[in-house]
């Protein structure tokens, strides 16, 4: 007998050095929350069909922890990067948080990155509809 399908949602459980200022960082990339947990620490952010999880852990290093978690999106992740840029998150490469331009991979899909300000890594991707190609 084959083993049972998973099915249902991923969250990934992130680390918050201050879970209000994770609130505000995502609040502007239209995420909202969906459950506090102060007495616990414990936070849950919500758009769409993506949920967040953060736990509250004020010695995170964000240049030096590693954290990620792979968002994979329906549609063009490429639009969704443009509507985060606007926001004017910076694209420095050592900047925390940053916002780092769309490639498209050879495996097939459209990714861009964005750090936030706790140094969690969210990778963010689309599968291309079209050959690939650099210019997004």
């Amino acid at each position: 007998m084959p083993p049972p399908r998973l099915t249902g949602r991923v969250a990934p459980v992130l680390p918050s050095r201050d879970l209000d200022g994770t609130v505000q960082f995502y609040a502007r990339l239209g995420f909202g929350v969906v459950g506090r947990y102060p007495e616990e620490g414990y936070l849950i952010l919500e758009r769409d069909d993506v949920e967040l999880h953060f736990f509250l852990a004020p010695g995170t290093d964000p240049g030096c922890d590693a954290q990620s978690a792979y968002v994979r999106l329906e549609g063009d992740a490429g639009n969704v990067f443009r509507a985060w840029a606007g926001l004017g998150i910076s694209g420095a490469g050592d900047a925390v948080p940053r916002l780092v331009a769309p490639v498209d991979t050879p495996y097939g899909m459209r990714e861009f990155a964005l750090v936030d300000g706790d140094g969690n890594l969210l990778r963010i991707g689309s599968e291309l509809t079209g050959p690939a190609s650099t210019d997004v």
